[in-house]
């Protein structure tokens, strides 16, 4: 039996987390949907998770001489800037969800392999600076896929109002529509009090 206080079970459940909560924001919506950018800078929710899953690969595969032998794009692979943002219109939903899924294998074999001090070279740094340990890695890549799930949180609220952090715990203060409306129309008027106190006194309020 794992020890409860096992560095690798923590790293790895904190970063199963995140996979899970990015690949449920998918659900439901239509490919135009999980497709289309929602930022000026294109953020996508399937791009999201292409993303991510070229992370593992090259943080946690190549980094430490074990490549996988998918498929570009990977970092550093010498394609278009982005390439790893966007799923192209041949890349279907299943094609980038089955491939993230390879992914989460090969790390977790990455991780069961070697321990948390083995040193790899991450290839698309500068050969002067590029050795991380296994455990540097890895928490590199657990903040990224967090930061890229928050991402496709707000993502997913603006598309359709769905929210929650995953399918079995949303962590939102409540269910009811009205509280929320109320919630946002306080948090409004409040906003607008904090910006009318630090007008200049020669400057009207709107």
């Amino acid at each position: 039996m794992t020890p409860p206080d096992d560095p690798k079970t923590d790293l790895r459940r904190y970063l199963q987390y995140a996979r899970d909560a990015l690949l449920w924001k998918l659900d439901g919506l239509s490919e135009y949907d999980i497709r289309r950018p929602l930022t000026p800078t294109g953020t996508n929710l399937l791009g999201l998770v292409k993303h991510a899953g070229c992370a593992e690969f090259g943080y946690l595969g190549d980094t430490f001489g074990r490549p996988s032998g998918e498929p570009g794009p990977l970092f550093g692979d010498g394609s278009e800037p982005n390439a790893h943002m966007w799923a192209t219109a041949d890349e279907s939903r299943e094609y980038i969800v089955e491939r993230y899924r390879r992914a989460w294998a090969h790390t977790d074999a990455t991780v069961e392999a070697l321990p948390l001090d083995a040193v790899g070279k991450v290839p698309w740094w500068p050969s002067h600076a590029n050795e991380v340990t296994l455990n540097h890695a890895l928490v590199r890549v657990i903040a990224d896929t967090h930061r890229h799930a928050g991402h496709a949180d707000i993502l997913r609220e603006l598309l359709d109002g769905a929210v929650g952090m995953n399918e079995n715990n949303t962590g939102m203060a409540s269910d009811d529509p009205a509280w929320w409306e109320e919630y946002r129309t306080r948090l409004q008027h409040t906003a607008e009090q904090a910006r009318a106190s630090c007008l200049p006194l020669d400057e009207p309020a709107p």
